[in-house]
């Protein structure tokens, strides 16, 4: 069979596929500014030693003043320009001062660096080094004109050049932030952790929705009614829950810690959310209760698909309930199950919100998400903090590999 060249396209195919390219843009200028580009710059700040003070480069920093408080005509005083580098760390080249001499002030002594043109000095004060604080000190006489236009020193506009460079945008690359994650003597005790939390909550919020679909599957009196309330973990405010939840278990008012002293099965009261290893658990418990409803929708909407011939079908055969839902429900939902799990997955390993405010990352509940946190604001170490977020990526995209590779086998996925 031979082989003939795909024709070019035409004029109207040609039109159509430009515009089809024009409908596109802004979804991909979306993803670009919404993904890629910050991205890109977590990736960039990884391999940057930079703390929060490092976001600003070094600059140059001066302070103009009059000492000496001259009251008449013919008193001598000092206009004193103090500069200094407002980084402690980086040292500023090139460091020169530009000022014109207020009216009415008769300049007699001049700094040895500074030259003096009419009104319009000029100083070139070299680098300064990480902290350097320089005191500059011109001569001057007030005359009559001084006080007549009630002239403040301040009002001239001292123009002071010289800046550091921008560790945020040079290209000197280190694996320093790398190197201090890994070898942190926490670091895998958070990754235990966050595998712990993500996998025992996504499973947890899977089966525990799976097991309440099945309950709503069959019709009974205030169906509508139950469904309604249990969805509600999902869709009230995390802040409330969490601070129900934190009362509720509180070992000196909580009314379960009260409860669980008076029926014996303790003697003395458990802080759930302080002490190793329960307070781990209790957050993995928080996530499932949590986010059940979310998998108990999908696969109740999945169940409802199943064609009900098929369940009367294997009940006139003799099927036992187990066997029912071992051998038809199941593999229906393999599906839909295997793409909660991924999202849950992916999701759980991200969460932050729940575990800060339960614990704020105490008692070994320290996750990669709440390490961002505190490497990035609470240490102000952004680069130890973007380190932690490309950690996170890497995993989540090797994880999702895996996951399409050789985990999902449904619906085509």
């Amino acid at each position: 069979m031979s082989y003939a060249p795909p024709k070019s396209l035409g004029p109207l195919a040609r039109r159509q596929a430009r515009l089809a390219w024009f409908l596109l843009l802004p979804t991909i200028l979306s993803v670009v500014l919404v993904i890629i580009l910050p991205l890109m710059a977590i990736f960039w700040i990884s391999f940057k030693p930079i703390a929060l003070e490092d976001l600003r480069p070094a600059s140059a920093m001066v302070r103009e003043q009059l000492k000496g408080k001259p009251k008449q005509s013919g008193d001598a005083a000092i206009l004193r320009y103090k500069i200094r580098n407002s980084s402690q760390k980086d040292p500023i080249s090139g460091v020169t001062l530009a000022d014109e001499i207020p009216a009415g002030l008769e300049v007699i002594t001049v700094d040895q660096r500074c030259s003096l043109k009419g009104k319009n000095l000029n100083c070139s004060l070299g680098e300064f080094e990480g902290g350097q604080r320089e005191t500059l000190e011109i001569g001057v006489i007030a005359k009559q004109e001084f006080f007549d236009a009630i002239i403040k020193v301040t009002d001239s506009v001292v123009k002071v050049t010289g800046r550091g460079e921008n560790i945020l945008t040079n290209f000197k690359f280190t694996l320093k932030n790398f190197a201090y994650l890994f070898d942190s003597s926490e670091f895998w005790t958070v990754i235990y952790a966050t595998l712990f939390y993500t996998v025992f909550g996504t499973i947890g919020a899977l089966v525990a929705g799976l097991f309440a679909a099945l309950l709503l599957n069959i019709d009974f009196r205030g169906k509508g009614l139950i469904r309604g309330l249990y969805l509600f973990p999902y869709v009230a405010p995390v802040i409330a829950v969490a601070f129900a939840w934190v009362l509720l278990f509180d070992p000196f008012s909580g009314s379960i810690n009260a409860l669980l002293v008076q029926m014996g099965v303790v003697d003395t009261p458990i802080n759930f959310f302080g002490q190793k290893p329960y307070a781990l658990i209790m957050v993995t418990v928080f996530e499932i209760w949590r986010y059940f409803p979310l998998s108990f929708l999908f696969i109740l909407a999945r169940m409802q698909a199943i064609d009900v011939e098929i369940y009367e079908a294997a009940n006139m055969d003799g099927a036992s309930p187990f066997q029912i839902f071992w051998y038809l429900s199941l593999p229906t939902l393999m599906g839909i199950l295997s793409i909660l799990f991924l999202l849950r997955f992916i999701w759980t390993f991200n969460k932050f919100d729940d575990i800060f405010l339960l614990t704020g990352g105490s008692a070994d509940t320290r996750t990669l998400t709440v390490n961002v946190y505190e490497q990035a604001f609470a240490v102000s170490n952004i680069g130890a903090g973007s380190a932690v977020a490309v950690v996170i990526f890497i995993f989540l995209l090797f994880f999702s590999i895996f996951f399409f590779r050789y985990l999902n086998r449904e619906e085509g996925l």
